[in-house]
């Protein structure tokens, strides 16, 4: 759904659940973030997501698997460890078994990668296939990633490249070439687990996973109450190999639209930003990377660790809003 409708949809819902009523649900439909998380004792709580989607790529087994991927990515954005999963799928009747097979197949291979287990399941018919997982985990409260918590001085740091997105759409439109494909594919299909281990060791506290609302639209869901603003440096963002030379030619996904529409009011662009490079950085991600504030002391350690990851930014005091510059040399008061 489109932010706006999605706001819409939940509002009533979270007048009916006071927090003060359930204590220890430590993390539900107040401020956004990637999973629930219910306390169980001091230092251990279930973290729980579901998510689903309809096919993004022709192979049966890819999209299982980038649809798996996608799913366990909520428990790892939270700091968490699933323990099993559940399928939840609709598939037409007309398709064949053995297509439905592949599709179940690929995100079972990719949840015993997790080191997990696909535990059951629920399946209906429907015109058009869906397929995602009920992911349960355990999370350490007090050592959780959540949305909100960047310091001013915390550095960004993004662990996959953008632009998923706008691949799979050009990829509909017999645009892509097999090479673009397949690393916007392999990118879909990597497990955020060691990204999120890696943050933990590392000290991180603030953390979401890049999807259907795109970078700005999560990083705005970043900003708490508190005087601290995200600055972004277009010029150090990683993109797939096509992504930038689509968004140029306006190859978007309808959500990349509605996000902007959504969040712009919470970002302010530098006037070097063109308009495309500005929708780019709304467009939907598909099991995207996560995105880190890091306290500056650990950044290094982090980016040994991860070997492949991208310092994107930083965390500052001011209005709580969204910066995209063109280069750091452009921030307010550099040089």
């Amino acid at each position: 759904m489109a932010p706006e409708a999605l706001a819409h949809v939940l509002r009533p819902l979270a007048t009916l659940f006071s927090p003060a009523d359930y204590p220890d649900l430590l993390v539900g439909l107040g401020q956004p973030d990637d999973a629930a998380v219910y306390r169980l004792s001091e230092d251990q709580a279930l973290v729980a997501t579901v998510d689903f989607f309809t096919p993004i790529v022709d192979d049966p087994a890819a999209y299982g698997a980038v649809a798996a991927a996608n799913a366990l990515s909520d428990i790892y954005a939270m700091g968490g460890r699933p323990l099993f999963a559940l399928n939840i799928a609709a598939f037409p009747a007309n398709l064949p078994a053995d297509m439905l097979s592949q599709v179940l197949a690929g995100g079972a291979e990719k949840v015993r990668e997790a080191g997990v287990a696909i535990a059951g399941g629920h399946t209906i018919q429907d015109k058009e296939p869906k397929y995602g997982l009920v992911v349960v985990g355990l999370v350490d409260p007090r050592r959780m990633m959540t949305k909100q918590g960047a310091q001013p001085g915390d550095k960004l740091v993004l662990t996959k490249p953008l632009g998923t997105g706008v691949l799979t759409t050009a990829f509909k439109r017999d645009l892509t070439s097999d090479e673009q494909l397949a690393a916007a594919v392999a990118s879909m299909t990597r497990l955020n687990r060691a990204a999120s281990e890696a943050a933990l060791a590392a000290g991180v506290r603030a953390a979401t996973d890049i999807t259907g609302f795109g970078l700005l639209g999560h990083a705005a869901e970043m900003l708490g109450e508190e005087k601290v603003s995200l600055r972004f440096f277009f010029d150090q963002l990683p993109w797939l190999p096509g992504a930038q030379q689509f968004g140029d030619q306006w190859v978007y996904p309808g959500g990349a639209h509605d996000n902007r529409a959504y969040f712009e009011a919470r970002l302010r662009f530098a006037p070097q930003i063109s308009e495309a490079q500005r929708t780019l950085c709304f467009a939907p991600e598909t099991s995207g990377g996560l995105l880190l504030a890091v306290p500056p002391r650990c950044v290094d350690e982090l980016l040994a660790r991860l070997g492949e990851a991208w310092l994107v930014g930083e965390a500052a005091a001011g209005e709580p809003v969204v910066q995209m510059l063109m280069t750091a040399e452009h921030t307010p008061g550099a040089g």
